[in-house]
């Protein structure tokens, strides 16, 4: 006789599956996703505060370099003539780009005949934004609850200290009980108040997600009173830039609204407003802090820690089925948010010591970019004394390619037309020409 496998514990410290899970489950494909935005164009006004945005974003100056870009060069508002750089490849890729999006739901909204179509129509300018913002990003997950906005604080509040702590690491025992806590009072708290679905159902699907499908984002959605969302980054590099994004609309209709009533929070202040959990990376300190207080550590533990993944930035070839990377390096969140990561760091550190090496990490990351800028400048001069034409086309590239394992990579050459984009060789600038040269022009770049 074949025993049936035990069904896994739920705990707020175990690791979740998506198996478990009780939520609904509606998944919109691509061609839904396109209908969508399709209608979205359809129906824009011309004040609309979204088109105002992207045609401000025409006159922002940029660097060409930065990390993150948004371009508008020619043709109408269509996401077809939008590009977006990508924080993962570097690539810089059209709007238009599809995905699929998973919705999870209490079976009791489904009965309600909630629409799902509509609760991705609500926030589709901003997934278009951070789909084209991460190529490797086919998927969107959303959790659809019917949380108040202090309710949905809260509870944003409480991933952020469990990914912290206990994501892939060990906790010490105070932490174990403050999680416990803060896990019974919300759920406490959210069934009083007869919120669906369940706060162990939200925690058990949005820590599932995270584990098993790697999202770079996720959103919590809340139809009631009105549409309201939270997004939740997986780290500090995925986070839309400042300098982009300062003015971006808050989503409200009501043109008397403050800054302060946002509808979907979106991260207009980069860091500093954004709900990053802290999964990837990060360091040892639960761990040490468990065999301080006495937890243990054993193997088991020891190897669901080594498996943190470790994001890197990559600078590829712009042809999307090109594999040459040209550099690669650890995800750094920019400057001001090392500054701002490594203060809360000192914060919390008992050691003067601890301090003074988060410090000197902040100076070498700011060095580490100032290299990637002299280098990114050298490259382009170099290319520049090499290229006699001004059509795009770049200059003669290097007859070899990096290998898997091999340290040496091939150098790659801007496009000598906008010198936004990098290619391995002329044949593949050829072959994503049908696409570039939508946003392809000569650029002043100071």
């Amino acid at each position: 006789m074949i025993m049936s496998k035990r069904q896994r514990h739920y705990s707020p410290l175990s690791p979740t599956s998506l198996d478990q899970t009780e939520l609904v489950k509606t998944t919109l494909d691509d061609d839904s996703t396109l209908m969508l935005i399709d209608k979205w164009l359809e129906h824009r006004q011309p004040h609309e505060a979204y088109y105002e945005w992207f045609r401000d974003s025409r006159d922002r100056r940029q660097i060409p370099n930065q990390r993150q870009i948004l371009i508008w060069n020619k043709g109408e508002f269509d996401t077809t003539n939008i590009f977006c750089r990508t924080v993962d490849t570097g690539r810089l890729m059209p709007l238009h780009r599809m995905w699929t999006t998973h919705v999870y739901c209490h079976r009791s909204m489904q009965e309600r005949k909630l629409p799902m179509l509509q609760v991705v129509f609500t926030m589709l300018p901003e997934l278009l934004l951070l789909r084209g913002m991460h190529e490797n990003c086919s998927e969107i997950y959303i959790i659809v609850t019917d949380l108040k906005r202090q309710e949905m604080d809260d509870v944003t509040e409480y991933f952020k200290l469990v990914s912290r702590y206990s994501f892939g690491r060990v906790c010490k025992p105070s932490i174990e009980r403050q999680i416990q806590y803060e896990h019974m009072r919300i759920s406490h708290t959210l069934h009083r108040r007869h919120r669906l679905p369940c706060f162990p159902q939200i925690d058990l699907t949005l820590r599932a997600i995270i584990a098993e499908k790697k999202p770079p984002f996720l959103i919590l959605f809340s139809p009631q009173p009105t549409s309201y969302s939270q997004i939740l980054f997986t780290h500090p590099s995925y986070v839309p830039d400042e300098e982009i994004f300062c003015d971006y609309p808050t989503g409200c209709p009501n043109p008397c609204c403050t800054e302060d009533c946002e509808m979907i929070r979106f991260p207009r202040r980069g860091l500093e407003s954004a709900s990053v959990l802290e999964i990837y990376g990060g360091n040892n300190r639960g761990f040490k802090a468990a065999r301080v207080e006495g937890g243990e550590a054993s193997p088991e533990k020891d190897k669901v820690r080594k498996k943190i993944r470790k994001i890197k930035e990559r600078d590829m070839c712009n042809w999307i089925e090109c594999d040459a990377c040209f550099s690669e390096q650890l995800a750094q969140p920019s400057y001001a948010a090392a500054r701002m990561i490594s203060a809360r760091s000192d914060k919390d550190s008992n050691s003067d010591g601890k301090a003074s090496d988060a410090r000197k990490d902040i100076d070498g990351d700011s060095g580490s970019h100032c290299s990637a800028e002299s280098m990114a400048t050298s490259e382009e001069s170099h290319h520049n004394r090499n290229s006699n034409t001004n059509d795009g086309s770049p200059a003669e590239a290097p007859s070899h390619h990096a290998k898997s394992g091999s340290i040496s990579r091939p150098a790659g050459q801007l496009c000598s037309k906008c010198k936004l984009v990098k290619y391995c060789s002329l044949e593949h600038q050829r072959l994503d020409w049908e696409e570039h040269k939508r946003v392809c022009i000569k650029m002043n770049w100071c």
